[in-house]
């Protein structure tokens, strides 16, 4: 194979032979002559008179060639003591028949379903069945409270919804059709139905709009795959905004096809029979596309886990499943990392189990610190990659390719630009800056194939959010450099979205939900650094004029409110009650400066004479450990 420069300049001088030649790989039903439609941009369409069915390139055609009895799905469950393998013939019937469930409830081409389940193969077969009738998913994450899944309901408008009766977290089980209930309840939009998969751990009481799904699925008539344009929306998935309301990342079918499939050996280095294990969820993007379709569409066998890295039942449940699935590739994020080096520094679980299969260790979703990134190599002794994408982007947009050329790793880089995205970093004015020097990190246009085309029913906010900043250029929203050799380092975000975990979630949402409190005058959250989740949101508030209120339990009632309208995802349990917040003369709160005294910086006083006083009393706070 060529090496990376090589490959990475043909993507760059040539973007439309170099997609058309990766999509020779994907089974076609009208196989397409060019590659960019840019006739329209911002608006970039890859693979424009192309008609192809997602579900048939990840299940029928790898059945079709003769690999119906290799192993596709493997679902892996410490938390209820169980697996299950599914093989490639075995999840393409399944999915057909869960196909017909959604077709018999008037769900076609273009229609949105809503999933709303935890990791569960039946999570799976759901999002694969929307793809096989041409319908389009949205997949919620389970952790997320009803207010955020109504939210995200009236957004896509959804003709049915997926859900299961519980789900499990740790030791405690999570009874979701009461939260379902409520958000349908809050939603404008109501759902014509619900398909519940009942689970034995908690079964839900069903409602005269409930499905039982082994019921409908017992007679459900199995459905073909319907062929969509490239261009069609295969999913949504919705992403933290700077306002309350989330974005509605659209992808299409098409490129977002092509791009995966080329990533899983050039990037993951993992082809056809061989194991990915993503320690994700498929509520996130990293669980759409490593644990659900870039590994089926390759012909890989995916690992489909439910449970938390330590504590289910111990902290070696990460090297069990590599043990026993043989697995090749695994990625996860630096906090799971962290979590198992808190619970194991001397790494010894890892030395009972075999991992002579394992190759490659793959970080993503948040910055890997360099102390995780050394105890993790010490420990496997192969090559431990951090790569950088986005909910946006699909994709990786920088890593270290292993399957095309592994490059020597500088400590706090996720590496270099892969194929098909170009990446510089502009000053304020939108010039490129000289290397070494830190900026907006923004992709030159038109990204690659997989990339959100835009957002859903909203042109206007696609283009607001990521176009306008430096036309001509998407905007990553996260800062950083590029050094002399072409290494990207992104230092963190630019906006007021923080990363908790891997989990992008919005400040200004938990702002809303604090300032909603009747006693609460103003109020201001700001990501703190982390040692295990990267990330954690705190939070400042300011009484009303009057209000005398004993401090743990105002504590109390704001984490909790964050807890029932956001969910516990947003991991806010720090809720400090000050006297007065720094602001500018225009009244904006100084955030940032915030976050600078919080992380240990020097932060010069900006604004008025008043904010040295106001943070002179905040800097005992917001260094708090």
């Amino acid at each position: 194979m060529a090496d990376y420069d090589d490959v990475f300049q043909a993507s760059v001088d040539n973007p439309e032979a170099f997609w058309l030649k990766a999509a020779e790989s994907i089974d076609w039903h009208v196989a397409p002559t060019r590659a960019l439609d840019a006739s329209n941009p911002p608006f970039y369409r890859w693979f424009p008179d192309g008609e192809l069915n997602v579900c048939h390139n990840a299940l029928d055609r790898h059945v079709e060639g003769g690999r119906g009895e290799q192993a596709a799905l493997v679902y892996d469950s410490p938390v209820t003591g169980s697996q299950r393998t599914y093989t490639y013939a075995q999840l393409r019937d399944e999915v057909a028949v869960f196909a017909g469930v959604l077709a018999a409830q008037g769900v076609g081409r273009g229609d949105r379903v809503v999933i709303y389940m935890p990791m569960v193969p039946e999570a799976v077969v759901a999002m694969l069945a929307c793809a096989r009738i041409g319908a389009v998913h949205s997949v919620v994450f389970g952790g997320f409270a009803p207010k955020e899944l109504a939210v995200r309901i009236d957004d896509a408008a959804p003709t049915v919804i997926v859900s299961a009766s519980c789900g499990i977290e740790g030791q405690r089980v999570i009874a979701y059709k009461p939260l379902l209930d409520k958000a349908i309840e809050l939603a404008e939009h109501k759902p014509s139905a619900c398909v519940i998969l009942q689970r034995p751990q908690a079964e839900a009481e069903m409602g005269p709009n409930d499905i039982d799904w082994a019921t409908a699925a017992a007679d459900a008539t199995p459905a073909d795959c319907v062929p969509v344009k490239a261009t069609d929306p295969l999913y949504i998935l919705y992403t933290s905004g700077t306002t309350g309301k989330p974005k509605g990342v659209v992808r299409d079918s098409g490129g977002h096809a092509v791009a995966l499939n080329w990533s899983m050996p050039s990037v993951y280095a993992v082809g056809p029979g061989e194991t990915i294990f993503t320690a994700s969820d498929v509520g996130w993007v990293v669980g759409h596309s490593y644990i659900v379709y870039a590994p089926l569409l390759v012909g890989a066998t995916s690992v489909l886990y439910e449970g938390k890295p330590v504590g289910t039942p111990d902290a070696g449940q990460f090297w069990r499943v590599v043990q026993e699935h043989k697995v090749k590739s695994l990625f996860t994020a630096p906090t799971a990392f962290r979590a198992i080096k808190k619970e194991d520094p001397r790494g010894e679980y890892a030395q009972k189990y075999d991992l002579s299969s394992l190759e490659y260790l793959f970080l993503a979703g948040e910055r890997l610190d360099p102390e995780t990134l050394r105890w993790a190599q010490e420990l496997l002794e192969i090559p431990v990659i951090d790569h950088w994408w986005q909910t946006e982007t699909g994709w990786p947009i920088v890593a270290n390719p292993a399957g095309i050329e592994l490059l020597p790793v500088k400590p706090g880089s996720p590496t270099v630009p892969l194929p098909g995205w170009d990446v510089q970093v502009l000053d304020a004015a939108g010039r490129p800056v000289e290397a070494g020097t830190d900026g907006a990190i923004v992709v030159k246009l038109p990204m690659p194939p997989g990339a959100l085309p835009t957002l859903w029913n909203d042109d206007e906010r696609f283009v607001s959010s990521y176009m306008s900043a430096f036309p001509g250029y998407y905007l990553t929203g996260d800062g950083g450099r590029i050094d002399a050799q072409g290494y990207v380092y992104v230092m963190g975000r630019t906006d007021d979205v923080i990363n908790v975990a891997g989990h992008r979630l919005s400040t200004g949402g938990m702002e809303e939900v604090l300032a909603s409190h009747p006693d609460v005058a103003e109020c201001a959250v700001i990501g703190v650094a982390d040692p295990m989740k990267g990330q954690i949101p705190r939070g400042f508030v300011v009484l009303k004029s009057g209000v005398e209120r004993d401090g743990d339990e105002l504590r109390a009632e704001l984490v909790q409110l964050v807890r029932e309208q956001i969910g516990a995802v947003a991991s806010l349990k720090d809720v400090a009650v000050v006297a007065a917040l720094p602001k500018t003369r225009s009244g904006k709160i100084l955030r940032k400066t915030m976050r600078g005294i919080a992380d240990g910086l020097d932060e010069p006083v900006p604004g008025t004479i008043e904010n040295a006083a106001v943070l002179d009393d905040l800097r005992p706070v917001l260094r708090k450990s």
